[in-house]
């Protein structure tokens, strides 16, 4: 069920506008108001199944199975939040930063996600801290779900859009590619 509707969804998500900040008052509401975590991990079995599975596949990436486990269910947290596929936002870490949680590019974009420093102040919280982990995922699926309802759900627009690379398919691609080959569930 839960492969199905991940299919589902990529079908129907059929990508960051360089460094411009969004002037869209409406599409800033919605962000400010989807910055709140949720919970969506609520099937317990489904919930291990899921979390074993990912934890393996992350392995390349992060040695240490409790910090694994611990970012996968901040992952899943704030992907369903934002209603994205967590597999998608694993992908996407995996493009911006191989899963360091200090990357910094020489943009300036920080942390696992790649947010650049410009949203806390659009978004109205000038103190937060881009490389705690739990607030760049919060940012990183909101954005993300905003790019795409503004894209009306072509996900490769929003990945651009995210990237900063808007009318280009090499970056969307990337992801596709991580998304397919480690993620997701074929």
């Amino acid at each position: 069920m839960l492969c199905r509707n991940l299919l589902i969804i990529a079908f129907l998500l059929p990508a960051w506008a360089g460094a411009q900040q969004p002037n869209n008052s409406l599409f800033l509401q919605s962000l400010q108001t989807n910055l709140h975590p949720a919970n969506r991990l609520t099937d317990r079995f489904e919930a291990e199944v899921w979390l074993m599975d990912m934890s393996q596949r992350m392995k390349l990436f992060i040695a240490d199975p409790q910090k694994r486990i611990q970012l996968l269910q901040m992952v899943h947290r704030e992907a369903s939040h934002a209603k994205l596929p967590p597999e998608l936002v694993l992908a996407l870490i995996q493009t911006e930063s191989s899963f360091d949680r200090f990357a910094v590019s020489s943009a300036g974009a920080q942390g696992l996600m790649q947010i650049m420093p410009f949203w806390k102040d659009v978004i109205g919280q000038p103190d937060d801290n881009l490389i705690d982990i739990k607030t760049n995922l919060r940012y990183g699926s909101t954005i993300l779900n905003r790019y795409l309802e503004r894209e009306s759900g072509n996900l490769t627009r929003a990945l651009a859009r995210y990237n900063g690379s808007l009318g280009q398919t090499w970056y969307p691609e990337r992801v596709f590619e991580n998304w397919h080959r480690h993620w997701r569930n074929d």
